[in-house]
């Protein structure tokens, strides 16, 4: 029978709500900790999203953690790669002081963005033992290459991800945090520990070259799945969970 908690951390003055999931059986635990994506749309109230997912994983022995990056779900502030970075950093500060955690056997399995954000992280922060990156960008081209920012930033307050009118106080500078945070630029820095790459053959949002490309820049051990007919939402697809969670199980014997 698993446990669950929901957990609320304070970063940069805001609240960044998830939930950990705790599995039967003996302490301490391999855990996993999940990373979304951004928002492409309104969220959808009737799908279980990550939640279904975490309960997938913590049925097979893990720990997991959800929860929502700042601008997203219960989470406050604003949609701001720069501060998901730092709402990762807090997590993982939180996830590494819990006595039911395995500090050895510390997972992030990030989607798109949130994959984005947890190799920019882990390249600097040794607590992270292995990566999994489903549908990673190399580089955030799809906003760096705007003509108008203003459209970009328009879009994510329709949809509820920037909630403030004075966010954010410069176009620029929060683009130009897009590109700070550009997986191609710090993918070699998660050797010697494990990663793995996970792309649909028919991603509609990131172009299956760039999984190539950061496989290629990436060091030893690593590996790359292109799932046959898989689009971008990797977490609704059975074929590419299933080759998530047999790697993360194997991790565990090593």
């Amino acid at each position: 029978m698993m446990h669950t908690e929901l957990v609320t951390l304070e970063v940069d003055g805001l609240n960044i709500v998830g939930q950990l999931y705790l599995p039967a059986g003996r302490a301490p635990y391999s855990t996993v900790c999940v990373c979304h994506g951004i928002p492409a749309k309104i969220p959808d109230l009737h799908d279980r999203g990550y939640a279904a997912l975490a309960e997938q994983i913590c049925r097979h022995g893990f720990a997991v953690l959800i929860f929502n990056f700042r601008g997203t779900g219960d989470s406050g502030g604003n949609l701001d790669i720069l501060g998901w970075t730092r709402d990762l950093k807090a997590v993982i500060d939180y996830l590494c002081a819990l006595p039911e955690v395995d500090k050895s056997r510390l997972s992030l399995l990030g989607f798109s963005a949130g994959a984005a954000v947890s190799i920019y992280v882990a390249s600097q922060d040794n607590r992270v033992s292995s990566i999994v990156a489903c549908a990673c960008p190399a580089e955030f081209t799809f906003f760096t290459k705007v003509d108008e920012p203003q459209s970009v930033i328009d879009h994510f307050r329709s949809i509820g991800a920037i909630r403030d009118n004075d966010f954010p106080h410069s176009a620029q500078e929060w683009l130009g945090g897009f590109k700070l945070v550009s997986p191609i630029n710090y993918v070699a820095g998660i050797s010697p520990r494990p990663l793995l790459l996970v792309h649909g053959s028919r991603d509609e949002t990131v172009e299956v070259s760039d999984a190539h490309k950061l496989y290629a820049r990436a060091g030893e051990p690593k590996q790359l799945v292109i799932v046959d007919g898989a689009q971008h939402r990797l977490r609704q697809n059975d074929r590419a969970m299933a080759i998530v969670l047999d790697w993360l199980k194997s991790q565990q014997k090593n």
